[in-house]
């Protein structure tokens, strides 16, 4: 879904909370963002091609929900957060898929998926914020594009993206495939790491601040499906705690200055959207 299909930027803004400053905090955060990597046009166009090869392997996994009126929902908190985000030059997609798993996952680029299961579970807006936030950061933070070393060639679209998808030569082609079998299964089967979940987190918590949502959000969801996360096994014990993750958000609330008190969670508004997903099956 593009952008300019889905709702004019006037109407975006006046859809989520009104949003505050967090002073120095949010002048760091899109400067440390921004200084930390040098991105070339053909680097962005790398990505989004990637992504969206992955994003079709998601949605060969799992069916689309198909509900206009929620879909149209969930981009319009989605797309709300993401006009407080460090990577402006990326167009963000939020799609819901047609699954009981509880869990939503972020394609390199700007693709979003939160599960129908995920939804049913949830209470309020600042609580799918919360989890839009998250996967949000693990796409600004480019989590799978710095672990496969996913790049474009120069600043040429064209050069760029002939290169990573394989225009000129069946090896590229073969290399760019190994790479979207990499980038599912860490996002699918082998999971993020501990640091790249954290920062996540954090980034979620800043995100949800600066759009004006309760940035407790997440936290609450968290702990509300913690009996579901810590029946899957982490033998290797490489991912964070759920324990750990709500520690790492009421920190990054704290250290930020981020009033939770007068922010936003929209209990009602959520309700009503999802009334009938809840109140099917």
């Amino acid at each position: 879904m593009k952008l300019h299909n889905l709702i004019k930027i006037s109407m975006l803004v006046a859809f989520a909370a009104a949003s505050f400053s967090l002073g120095a905090a949010e002048a760091n955060w899109r400067e440390r963002a921004s200084a930390e990597e040098e991105m070339t046009t053909g680097d962005v166009d790398a990505e989004v091609a990637f992504g969206r090869e992955i994003s079709a392997r998601i949605l060969g996994r799992y069916k689309a929900y198909n509900d206009p009126e929620l879909i149209k929902y969930v981009n319009l908190v989605g797309l709300s957060l993401a006009r407080s985000t460090n990577r402006p030059e990326l167009e963000y997609h939020f799609m819901i898929l047609d699954t009981n798993t509880v869990n939503a996952y972020a394609a390199p680029g700007g693709y979003v998926f939160v599960t129908e299961g995920a939804l049913r579970l949830m209470k309020d807006e600042s609580e799918l914020a919360g989890v839009l936030a998250h996967e949000i950061g693990h796409v600004t933070e480019m989590h799978v594009v710095k672990e496969l070393k996913i790049k474009g060639v120069d600043d040429s679209i064209t050069t760029g993206l002939a290169q990573l998808v394989g225009g000129s030569s069946e090896s590229a082609r073969a290399a760019f495939a190994q790479a979207v079998d990499k980038g599912f299964e860490m996002i699918f089967t082998d999971g993020y790491k501990r640091e790249d979940e954290m920062q996540a987190d954090k980034t979620a918590a800043m995100i949800c601040g600066l759009g004006g949502y309760d940035a407790t959000g997440l936290a609450r969801y968290l702990d509300r499906i913690r009996p579901i996360k810590e029946k899957t096994p982490d033998p290797d014990q490489t991912h964070p705690t759920i324990n750990s993750r709500i520690s790492q958000i009421n920190e990054a609330i704290a250290a930020n200055g981020i009033d939770t008190g007068s922010a936003a969670n929209n209990q009602k508004r959520f309700a009503a959207a999802t009334k009938a997903l809840k109140e099917s099956r």
